[in-house]
């Protein structure tokens, strides 16, 4: 008994079909393991990045504590004595900014005082 051309040629549509949908499911089911494996390798490196930008966040919060403790009048005058050897102006070295003067006079007595010597 042979097979008639006709079913012969729909097994063998039938084998082509299937052939074609088992490639298909393979094909979709490699693609569904690489998304998967990027998912969790992005994911990694995502909790690697927020560790990183807490760590930074706290880095940044210590040098701000550290510049406003450099601003202090007590911190800007240790360092001023200690590392530059500066000290407070003497009484004849100060001089009155945008005071007001009542007479000519004075401010030539102010200015005789500013520049002993003259």
């Amino acid at each position: 008994m042979s097979a008639s051309p006709l079913t012969v040629r729909r097994a063998r549509i039938f084998v082509f079909n299937w052939t074609l949908a088992v490639l298909a499911t393979v094909c979709a089911f490699v693609v569904h393991l690489a998304m998967r494996g990027r998912t969790v390798s992005l994911g990694y490196e995502l909790g690697k990045s927020r560790s990183e930008q807490a760590r930074l966040r706290e880095v940044k919060r210590v040098l701000e504590l550290e510049s406003a403790s450099y601003k202090t009048p007590e911190r800007v005058e240790m360092v001023s004595r200690t590392l530059l050897g500066m000290e407070p102006p003497s009484p004849d070295h100060i001089v009155t900014v945008g005071g007001k003067l009542s007479s000519p006079d004075e401010t030539n007595e102010a200015r005789a005082q500013a520049k002993p010597g003259q």
